[in-house]
């Protein structure tokens, strides 16, 4: 049995910070561990504009605990007014990693967000020239389409179109929940890749139903089914450059999540990489485990790896981790993946 592994110190493709008392709570969960991060702009209200992103930048970095060391990777939030000079300079002047799509109402904080794509057309088309990324939360919100099929309507509708009008459109399909998601970035030529989310490693639909409705298990986009989680977990431990690790971890206070209209969202900035090695380690890929956390996604964004290095270990008794968090917004509960841990960052 391997007792130990040694890689190069993750990065996280895809993270909430949100902002104020809860930034400042739930920031050094992710700079313990991760170098870099690509931070999700929807606030309230939302990074829009190079000179937004510039400010909460600051506020990231003014809240890390003293000591750390983590860069926070800029995105702004695409709108049907985004300006693509504004988009142009942020790429230029280096604080700009990628725009965000949200499809109007898909998500936390995402009412301002797309309705008519053509509309964002100019800035897509601009992004497309300078080599700007473009990460997509990719679901349709017709009410009329099944939540467990919005990953794959959008496919069909919205980004297959979308990459046929824009080939040279660098895309990220971001938090990849189906099969579908997975055969379709496997099978495309080029331009494409998808970020995977630690809970989406390990829950599938029942965690969130089975025994009673658990909130601290519902997330966007929603757990699906199993074979779809087996899927997933094929895509992740097997080495290809197209999937890499962004955890989507988005801190609600509990009230926000217990309650008759809970938020989406699961925290798992503090446990999650030791989650991924006891996945990567059932699947018999440990030796996979560091082109996933720490190679695939700087290679996608054009950023070098980076040269420190984490080592793992494997205890003999479970790790223990706090069932919540307290943050100065409130409390936070911890993802719990219903399973011991035995993997640490030594």
């Amino acid at each position: 049995m391997t007792r130990s592994i040694t890689l190069r110190r993750p990065d996280d493709w895809h993270l909430h910070l949100r902002d104020g008392a809860m930034l400042e709570g739930v920031i050094g969960d992710t700079s313990r561990t991760f170098a870099r991060a690509i931070i999700m702009p929807n606030l309230v209200p939302p990074v829009v504009t190079t000179a937004d992103a510039e400010a909460y930048r600051g506020r990231i970095l003014a809240a890390l605990p003293q000591g750390h060391h983590f860069q926070p990777l800029m995105t702004l939030y695409l709108t049907e007014h985004t300006s693509p000079d504004d988009v142009a300079r942020g790429k230029e002047s280096g604080l700009i990693t990628a725009v965000k799509l949200y499809p109007a109402g898909a998500t936390t904080n995402s009412h301002g967000g797309v309705r008519d794509l053509a509309k964002a057309m100019p800035v897509l088309e601009r992004m497309a020239e300078i080599g700007l990324p473009l990460c997509v939360h990719g679901e349709v919100t017709d009410p009329e389409v099944d939540i467990f099929d919005r990953e794959a309507v959008f496919i069909e509708r919205v980004l297959e179109p979308l990459r046929h009008r824009l080939p040279e459109l660098k895309i990220t399909m971001e938090h990849v929940t189906t099969a579908d998601g997975v055969d379709y970035i496997r099978n495309a030529a080029k331009n494409l890749a998808g970020s995977i989310t630690t809970h989406h490693l390990i829950i599938n639909r029942n965690a969130i139903l089975v025994g009673g409705i658990r909130p601290h298990y519902y997330c966007l986009p929603v757990a699906k089914r199993e074979s779809h989680r087996l899927a997933l977990r094929k895509a992740a431990t097997s080495g290809s450059p197209r999937f890499f690790l962004g955890t989507d971890s988005a801190p609600h206070v509990d009230p926000l999540k217990e309650c008759a209209c809970g938020c989406a969202g699961i925290y798992t900035s503090i446990n999650t990489m030791n989650c991924l090695a006891h996945v990567f380690e059932e699947e018999g890929a440990l030796e996979q485990l560091e082109a996933f956390a720490s190679l695939n996604g700087p290679a996608w964004y054009g950023l070098p790896a980076n040269e420190e290095r984490i080592t793992l270990v494997r205890r003999d008794q479970p790790v223990e981790f706090p069932a919540k968090i307290e943050t100065g917004a409130g409390p936070v509960t911890v993802f719990d993946p219903m399973f011991p841990l035995y993997w640490e960052i030594d």
